[in-house]
């Protein structure tokens, strides 16, 4: 998750009990069973969050009969009264896997629907597949090539060590160091069955290292084949500043 910094800070939700939200010009489809259940161009991101938005649809731009009130019905706050809906398509059916507020404030998403993001089997920005969750509009995402000496410890010992580092900044984040497989100690790694998804840099596998005998779990990832965004950290290797010693151009990394 990526958190909202400097002018998008001001977009807290929940302010006197009413949601940020903002319209968006892209249109989002959602499908389902292999039907389109979702087809928007006048859908809202609304940040439930400080984190990311969620995608709320019109109920006019939902599959006719997609939608089956459920017996769920609840008070959520801030949100006043909730109902959910059975999603029903393709042959396929998701009890509470969407819901609307009609007390809901600002009073345009009374008229709105929430789907769960697990309710669809894939979700769309125009033709490009979206992952994970919305993506946000005040997220970026910047990969840029490197010849500071990044050197990395894990207990007194060095497990990777390179002038061609990528370094990846993303909104919110700590600067994060990609480095060349060739550049780390592969004989101190074991892959693991760990994964993880991010909607801007794809799905990252993970490695654990041992050192002096000791695990550190899951302490290293990587994205083989990373999204647009972050293509330019292919194949390379990144470990968590919080949890090794990261040394920058002979500095310790503050």
């Amino acid at each position: 998750m990526t958190a909202l910094s400097g002018p998008a800070a001001a977009l807290t939700p929940n302010v006197d009990g009413e949601l940020y939200c903002e319209p968006t010009s892209k249109r989002i489809r959602a499908v389902l069973g292999g039907e389109v259940i979702v087809d928007s161009t006048n859908a809202a991101l609304v940040w439930e969050h400080r984190y990311y938005p969620q995608y709320y649809v019109p109920k006019v731009d939902v599959a006719e009969d997609a939608l089956i009130p459920s017996e769920t019905v609840a008070e959520r706050k801030p949100m006043g009264t909730t109902q959910w809906f059975t999603v029903k398509a393709g042959g396929r059916e998701v009890v509470d896997g969407a819901w609307q507020h009609p007390e809901a404030r600002p009073e345009s998403l009374r008229s709105m629907v929430r789907f769960d993001w697990s309710t669809a089997d894939a979700w769309f920005e125009e033709d490009v597949e979206v992952f994970v969750h919305p993506r946000s509009p005040y997220v970026r995402v910047d990969v840029l090539d490197s010849d500071r000496h990044v050197r990395i410890e894990i207990d007194g010992v060095t497990v990777a060590n390179t002038h061609r580092a990528k370094l990846l900044f993303e909104t919110g984040l700590p600067t994060r160091y990609y480095v060349p497989q060739l550049d780390v100690r592969l004989d101190l790694l074991t892959p693991t069955d760990s994964a993880t998804s991010c909607p801007y840099k794809g799905t990252a596998r993970y490695w654990t290292a041992t050192i002096n005998a000791q695990t550190h779990t899951d302490i290293v990832w990587g994205y083989d084949t990373p999204l647009a965004e972050s293509v330019g950290v292919t194949g390379r290797m990144c470990f968590y500043n919080e949890k090794v010693d990261l040394f920058i151009d002979g500095e310790p990394e503050s």
